[in-house]
């Protein structure tokens, strides 16, 4: 898929989030990039496994009153890890909303375990 369609993909995807958490996300850049590099697996600890997303910043659960003029948090979404998990051109758009909704989730405070027990329930709701 070329970049372009991509990155639609991506911001079709933040039209899709619940209002209430949409009008609270400001100040944040989301890119696309092909892969993250090896650095940053490194400083993620990844040695096996695939990286989607990319929350870079700090949760507003974390910022204190003398927070501001900063530049904007970065969420970054890996296109090619993405492709390369998915098994049509629905399930790339699954996967990046499911992506961009974790890295949110990360701005607002969230936890990676919190957030994968959150995912699992939101999946068993929909099987079941």
């Amino acid at each position: 898929m070329d970049r372009i369609s991509f990155e639609k993909i991506v911001q079709k995807s933040l039209t899709r989030l619940p209002r209430r958490f949409k009008n609270k996300v400001k100040n944040i850049s989301i890119e696309v990039e092909d892969h993250p590099s090896r650095e940053t697996l490194e400083d993620m600890g990844i040695e096996h496994g695939t990286l989607l997303g990319l929350y870079q910043g700090v949760p507003l659960t974390a910022r204190e009153w003398n927070y501001g003029n900063v530049l904007p948090d970065r969420i970054v979404i890996y296109q090619r890890p993405i492709e390369q998990t998915a098994q049509s051109p629905e399930e790339i758009e699954e996967i990046v909303l499911e992506t961009v909704i974790h890295e949110i989730g990360h701005y607002f405070g969230f936890d990676d375990d919190e957030l994968y027990r959150i995912e699992k329930e939101k999946r068993k709701k929909d099987a079941g």
